[in-house]
């Protein structure tokens, strides 16, 4: 299914790194975990930078790691879409977890299949280690609050 066409983005990856590390601090705390990469018409990748903090036993990455990527994808399609209201928030995420990830960069391909006045669907597909393989696909849904008198459209 092709991504929705007419989209352009109102944030650039990078301001979508600083609302969040201003809205969301806890995510990266001290370190730079996850981040927006690129931002693009209709979708985005973002990365997990996983260490062993991430690890399970056995060495893999672990489901809520995996997981969190998937959700922050989808929240920075919706921010860099929607506009930078820090209140949207997930509705409904389902994963399939397909393949081991190791420790290393993790990188979640995000595509918007729907963006509307009041939600987004999104999917993406987290690929990892030397040949890009698939570890994890996702598809969910982001709750976008209604526009409030004062808001600024960019």
């Amino acid at each position: 299914m092709p991504a929705q066409d007419n989209l352009k983005p109102v944030l650039t990856a990078a301001e979508v790194n600083a609302l969040m590390g201003t809205v969301y601090p806890q995510l990266n705390d001290q370190f730079a975990f996850y981040q927006a990469l690129e931002v693009f018409p209709g979708g985005c990748t973002v990365r997990l930078n996983a260490d062993a903090r991430h690890l399970r036993p056995g060495g893999t990455v672990s489901g809520p790691s995996l997981f969190t990527l998937a959700d922050i994808g989808g929240y920075v399609c919706v921010l860099s879409h929607a506009g930078p209201d820090a209140l949207s928030v997930t509705t409904n995420l389902n994963i399939n977890f397909v393949r081991k990830a190791e420790a290393g960069p993790i990188d979640g391909h995000c595509r918007i299949l729907k963006l509307g006045k009041s939600l987004m669907v999104f999917d993406i597909d987290i690929v990892a280690g030397p040949d890009g393989q698939t570890v994890a696909h996702a598809t969910g849904t982001y709750s976008i609050p209604p526009k409030r008198a004062g808001d600024v459209v960019k």
